[in-house]
Protein backbone atom coordinates (compact mmCIF):
# COMPACT_ATOMS: atom_id res chain seq x y z
CA UNK A 1 0.00 0.00 0.00
CA UNK A 2 1.32 3.26 -1.34
CA UNK A 3 2.39 6.13 2.19
CA UNK A 4 -0.73 8.30 2.89
CA UNK A 5 -1.55 11.18 4.90
CA UNK A 6 -2.72 12.43 8.18
CA UNK A 7 -4.16 16.01 8.23
CA UNK A 8 -5.59 17.11 11.11
CA UNK A 9 -6.28 21.37 11.94
CA UNK A 10 -6.88 22.99 15.10
CA UNK A 11 -7.67 20.15 17.41
CA UNK A 12 -7.19 18.67 20.89
CA UNK A 13 -5.34 15.77 20.24
CA UNK A 14 -5.54 12.60 22.84
CA UNK A 15 -2.87 10.14 23.82
CA UNK A 16 -4.72 7.59 21.88
CA UNK A 17 -5.11 9.56 18.38
CA UNK A 18 -1.46 10.53 19.26
CA UNK A 19 -0.21 6.82 19.63
CA UNK A 20 -2.34 5.78 16.36
CA UNK A 21 -0.03 8.86 14.14
CA UNK A 22 3.55 7.22 15.94
CA UNK A 23 2.41 3.87 14.83
CA UNK A 24 1.66 4.72 11.34
CA UNK A 25 4.29 6.74 11.19
CA UNK A 26 6.50 3.57 12.41
CA UNK A 27 5.02 1.43 10.11
CA UNK A 28 6.03 4.01 7.23
CA UNK A 29 2.13 4.48 6.16
CA UNK A 30 2.53 7.90 6.43
CA UNK A 31 4.02 10.49 3.54
CA UNK A 32 2.06 13.64 4.86
CA UNK A 33 1.69 14.38 8.53
CA UNK A 34 0.11 17.69 9.20
CA UNK A 35 -0.74 18.80 12.58
CA UNK A 36 -1.63 22.60 12.20
CA UNK A 37 -2.64 24.12 15.08
CA UNK A 38 -3.51 21.49 17.23
CA UNK A 39 -3.12 21.44 20.82
CA UNK A 40 -1.00 18.29 22.13
CA UNK A 41 1.44 17.69 25.51
CA UNK A 42 5.25 17.67 25.66
CA UNK A 43 4.82 14.17 26.25
CA UNK A 44 2.79 13.50 23.19
CA UNK A 45 4.77 16.23 21.28
CA UNK A 46 8.46 13.98 22.08
CA UNK A 47 6.26 11.08 20.59
CA UNK A 48 5.41 12.37 17.37
CA UNK A 49 9.13 13.53 17.12
CA UNK A 50 10.12 10.14 17.68
CA UNK A 51 8.01 8.81 15.52
CA UNK A 52 9.03 11.13 12.75
CA UNK A 53 12.49 10.08 13.52
CA UNK A 54 11.87 6.59 12.73
CA UNK A 55 9.81 6.99 9.41
CA UNK A 56 11.18 6.66 6.04
CA UNK A 57 8.11 7.27 4.10
CA UNK A 58 7.64 10.64 5.22
CA UNK A 59 8.36 13.00 2.94
CA UNK A 60 6.02 16.63 4.05
CA UNK A 61 6.00 17.59 8.08
CA UNK A 62 3.64 20.36 8.71
CA UNK A 63 3.70 21.59 11.85
CA UNK A 64 2.53 24.97 10.85
CA UNK A 65 0.63 27.83 13.91
CA UNK A 66 2.53 27.44 17.30
CA UNK A 67 3.27 23.24 17.39
CA UNK A 68 6.68 24.50 17.92
CA UNK A 69 5.69 26.22 21.07
CA UNK A 70 8.53 26.10 23.20
CA UNK A 71 12.57 25.70 22.97
CA UNK A 72 12.13 22.48 24.09
CA UNK A 73 10.46 21.49 21.23
CA UNK A 74 12.75 22.92 18.85
CA UNK A 75 15.31 20.74 20.85
CA UNK A 76 13.38 17.66 20.02
CA UNK A 77 12.63 18.37 16.23
CA UNK A 78 16.24 18.85 15.65
CA UNK A 79 16.76 15.47 16.90
CA UNK A 80 13.92 14.25 15.15
CA UNK A 81 15.56 15.77 11.74
CA UNK A 82 19.27 14.81 12.45
CA UNK A 83 17.55 10.68 12.25
CA UNK A 84 15.15 11.39 9.75
CA UNK A 85 16.22 11.33 6.13
CA UNK A 86 13.30 11.21 4.39
CA UNK A 87 11.74 14.33 5.17
CA UNK A 88 11.60 16.89 1.99
CA UNK A 89 9.13 19.80 3.14
CA UNK A 90 9.53 21.20 6.60
CA UNK A 91 6.27 23.68 7.49
CA UNK A 92 7.42 25.67 10.26
CA UNK A 93 5.09 29.04 9.73
CA UNK A 94 3.85 31.09 12.48
CA UNK A 95 6.16 29.24 15.28
CA UNK A 96 7.85 31.70 17.75
CA UNK A 97 11.35 30.05 16.64
CA UNK A 98 13.41 33.25 17.33
CA UNK A 99 17.12 33.41 16.21
CA UNK A 100 18.12 31.30 18.90
CA UNK A 101 15.43 28.58 18.38
CA UNK A 102 16.69 28.80 14.46
CA UNK A 103 20.32 27.88 15.75
CA UNK A 104 19.23 24.68 17.88
CA UNK A 105 17.43 23.94 14.59
CA UNK A 106 19.87 24.68 12.23
CA UNK A 107 22.67 22.13 12.19
CA UNK A 108 19.99 19.71 11.83
CA UNK A 109 19.22 21.42 8.62
CA UNK A 110 22.20 21.79 7.12
CA UNK A 111 22.93 18.47 7.27
CA UNK A 112 19.39 16.61 6.01
CA UNK A 113 20.22 14.88 2.53
CA UNK A 114 16.71 15.19 1.14
CA UNK A 115 15.08 18.87 2.74
CA UNK A 116 14.32 21.30 -0.09
CA UNK A 117 11.25 23.18 0.75
CA UNK A 118 11.49 25.12 4.11
CA UNK A 119 8.73 27.48 5.69
CA UNK A 120 10.11 29.47 8.20
CA UNK A 121 7.19 32.38 7.83
CA UNK A 122 6.33 34.33 11.21
CA UNK A 123 8.53 33.14 13.35
CA UNK A 124 10.12 35.91 14.63
CA UNK A 125 13.58 36.02 12.85
CA UNK A 126 16.03 38.64 12.91
CA UNK A 127 19.20 38.90 10.67
CA UNK A 128 20.98 36.55 12.98
CA UNK A 129 18.51 33.83 11.78
CA UNK A 130 18.46 35.25 8.36
CA UNK A 131 22.48 34.58 7.90
CA UNK A 132 21.68 30.69 9.18
CA UNK A 133 19.49 30.53 6.64
CA UNK A 134 21.99 31.64 3.85
CA UNK A 135 23.99 28.78 4.57
CA UNK A 136 20.88 26.59 3.41
CA UNK A 137 21.34 28.32 0.09
CA UNK A 138 25.08 26.84 -0.81
CA UNK A 139 27.00 28.60 -3.86
CA UNK A 140 26.47 27.27 -7.41
CA UNK A 141 28.78 23.95 -7.89
CA UNK A 142 29.02 23.35 -3.76
CA UNK A 143 26.18 20.74 -2.01
CA UNK A 144 22.51 20.99 -3.13
CA UNK A 145 20.22 22.60 -1.14
CA UNK A 146 17.00 24.44 -0.47
CA UNK A 147 14.36 24.81 -4.03
CA UNK A 148 11.90 26.62 -2.27
CA UNK A 149 12.11 29.39 1.03
CA UNK A 150 9.22 30.63 2.83
CA UNK A 151 9.71 33.75 5.26
CA UNK A 152 6.99 35.60 4.76
CA UNK A 153 5.95 37.92 7.87
CA UNK A 154 9.37 38.23 9.44
CA UNK A 155 9.38 42.28 9.94
CA UNK A 156 12.56 42.20 12.56
CA UNK A 157 15.07 41.31 9.80
CA UNK A 158 17.01 44.67 8.85
CA UNK A 159 17.61 46.22 4.75
CA UNK A 160 21.37 44.05 6.48
CA UNK A 161 20.15 40.71 6.47
CA UNK A 162 17.76 40.92 3.25
CA UNK A 163 20.89 42.11 2.10
CA UNK A 164 22.69 38.96 3.06
CA UNK A 165 19.91 36.74 1.80
CA UNK A 166 20.22 38.81 -1.67
CA UNK A 167 23.66 37.85 -1.87
CA UNK A 168 23.24 34.02 -0.90
CA UNK A 169 20.28 33.94 -3.83
CA UNK A 170 22.43 35.26 -6.17
CA UNK A 171 24.75 32.58 -5.78
CA UNK A 172 22.38 29.61 -4.82
CA UNK A 173 22.74 26.96 -7.80
CA UNK A 174 19.60 25.62 -6.30
CA UNK A 175 16.82 27.93 -5.22
CA UNK A 176 13.50 28.17 -7.66
CA UNK A 177 10.61 29.59 -5.13
CA UNK A 178 11.47 32.73 -2.62
CA UNK A 179 7.97 33.68 -0.71
CA UNK A 180 8.76 36.83 0.85
CA UNK A 181 5.35 38.12 1.19
CA UNK A 182 4.23 40.60 4.34
CA UNK A 183 7.83 41.87 4.74
CA UNK A 184 8.21 45.82 5.32
CA UNK A 185 11.60 45.65 2.50
CA UNK A 186 10.87 49.04 0.60
CA UNK A 187 12.39 49.88 -2.78
CA UNK A 188 15.98 49.88 -1.33
CA UNK A 189 16.06 46.03 -0.67
CA UNK A 190 13.95 45.48 -3.55
CA UNK A 191 16.21 46.75 -5.74
CA UNK A 192 19.37 44.59 -4.16
CA UNK A 193 16.53 41.60 -4.75
CA UNK A 194 16.13 42.79 -8.53
CA UNK A 195 19.95 42.41 -8.95
CA UNK A 196 19.77 38.67 -7.18
CA UNK A 197 17.29 37.92 -9.38
CA UNK A 198 19.49 38.72 -12.37
CA UNK A 199 22.04 36.91 -11.30
CA UNK A 200 19.98 33.66 -10.52
CA UNK A 201 20.05 30.79 -13.12
CA UNK A 202 17.03 29.01 -10.91
CA UNK A 203 15.13 31.22 -9.48
CA UNK A 204 11.54 31.12 -10.64
CA UNK A 205 8.94 32.40 -8.33
CA UNK A 206 9.34 35.65 -6.38
CA UNK A 207 6.48 36.65 -3.76
CA UNK A 208 6.78 40.33 -2.72
CA UNK A 209 2.94 40.98 -1.81
CA UNK A 210 2.62 43.36 0.61
CA UNK A 211 6.25 44.50 1.52
CA UNK A 212 6.03 48.30 0.77
CA UNK A 213 7.00 48.64 -2.59
CA UNK A 214 6.49 51.64 -4.61
CA UNK A 215 6.97 52.18 -8.75
CA UNK A 216 10.53 52.74 -7.89
CA UNK A 217 10.91 49.37 -7.55
CA UNK A 218 8.46 48.08 -10.19
CA UNK A 219 10.53 50.29 -12.49
CA UNK A 220 13.85 48.80 -11.06
CA UNK A 221 12.21 45.13 -11.67
CA UNK A 222 11.01 46.00 -15.10
CA UNK A 223 13.98 46.94 -16.38
CA UNK A 224 15.76 43.77 -14.90
CA UNK A 225 13.19 41.47 -16.80
CA UNK A 226 13.59 43.96 -19.84
CA UNK A 227 16.93 43.53 -20.42
CA UNK A 228 18.51 40.57 -18.50
CA UNK A 229 17.42 36.84 -19.45
CA UNK A 230 16.91 35.19 -15.81
CA UNK A 231 14.78 32.21 -15.27
CA UNK A 232 11.95 34.02 -13.45
CA UNK A 233 8.52 33.07 -14.52
CA UNK A 234 6.50 34.37 -11.49
CA UNK A 235 6.78 37.83 -9.82
CA UNK A 236 4.05 38.94 -7.04
CA UNK A 237 3.70 42.19 -6.30
CA UNK A 238 0.02 42.66 -4.95
CA UNK A 239 -0.49 45.26 -2.23
CA UNK A 240 2.36 47.70 -3.16
CA UNK A 241 1.68 50.92 -3.80
CA UNK A 242 2.53 50.35 -7.73
CA UNK A 243 0.61 51.37 -11.03
CA UNK A 244 -1.82 48.81 -12.34
CA UNK A 245 0.28 49.76 -15.64
CA UNK A 246 3.65 48.65 -14.02
CA UNK A 247 2.57 45.54 -12.77
CA UNK A 248 1.07 44.70 -16.51
CA UNK A 249 4.25 45.80 -18.19
CA UNK A 250 6.18 43.39 -15.94
CA UNK A 251 3.25 40.28 -15.78
CA UNK A 252 3.60 40.50 -20.46
CA UNK A 253 7.24 40.74 -20.38
CA UNK A 254 7.84 37.47 -18.13
CA UNK A 255 4.90 35.72 -20.34
CA UNK A 256 6.89 36.23 -23.11
CA UNK A 257 9.49 35.00 -21.96
CA UNK A 258 7.79 32.10 -21.01
CA UNK A 259 5.70 31.28 -24.43
CA UNK A 260 9.52 31.85 -25.62
CA UNK A 261 11.01 28.90 -23.21
CA UNK A 262 7.71 26.80 -24.43
CA UNK A 263 8.10 27.07 -27.83
CA UNK A 264 11.79 26.45 -27.79
CA UNK A 265 11.12 23.25 -26.09
CA UNK A 266 8.51 21.70 -27.91
CA UNK A 267 10.68 22.40 -31.06
CA UNK A 268 13.62 20.77 -29.18
CA UNK A 269 11.62 18.10 -27.94
CA UNK A 270 10.17 17.00 -31.80
CA UNK A 271 13.71 17.01 -32.94
CA UNK A 272 15.02 14.61 -30.20
CA UNK A 273 11.47 11.79 -31.00
CA UNK A 274 11.03 12.55 -35.05
CA UNK A 275 13.43 9.83 -36.53
CA UNK A 276 13.35 11.73 -39.56
CA UNK A 277 15.44 14.47 -38.77
CA UNK A 278 19.02 13.97 -38.23
CA UNK A 279 22.00 16.41 -38.31
CA UNK A 280 24.07 16.68 -41.67
CA UNK A 281 28.10 16.77 -40.62
CA UNK A 282 29.26 18.69 -43.32
CA UNK A 283 27.00 21.64 -42.42
CA UNK A 284 26.14 23.24 -39.54
CA UNK A 285 22.22 22.95 -41.54
CA UNK A 286 19.40 20.68 -40.36
CA UNK A 287 18.41 18.40 -42.69
CA UNK A 288 14.82 16.73 -43.37
CA UNK A 289 14.39 13.56 -44.27
CA UNK A 290 10.67 13.28 -45.42
CA UNK A 291 10.61 9.87 -47.18
CA UNK A 292 7.46 10.42 -48.50
CA UNK A 293 5.66 11.55 -45.55
CA UNK A 294 4.74 14.97 -47.55
CA UNK A 295 4.29 18.28 -45.30
CA UNK A 296 3.90 16.08 -42.06
CA UNK A 297 7.33 16.88 -40.86
CA UNK A 298 7.26 17.13 -37.09
CA UNK A 299 4.96 16.11 -34.54
CA UNK A 300 5.69 18.34 -31.66
CA UNK A 301 4.81 16.53 -28.01
CA UNK A 302 4.07 18.71 -24.92
CA UNK A 303 6.12 17.59 -22.05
Amino acid sequence: MLPGSIQISGETLSGAEIRDICESLRENSVRLLSLRGCQLSERDFGHVCRGAAESRSLAQLNLNLGIVSNINRVKQLAEALKTNRSVQSLFLHGSPLTDAGLALLNPALSIHPSLVALDLGDCMLGDEGINLICGLLPPDGAKSGLKELTLSANPGVTSKGWGCLAIAVAHSSQLRVLNLDYNPLGDQVAGMLAVAVASSRTLEVLDLEGTGLTNQSAQTLLDMVENYPTALRTLILAENNISPELQQQISDLLSEGEEEEETEAREVTAREKNPWICQNNSSSQMVLMTSGLGDSLLAETEM
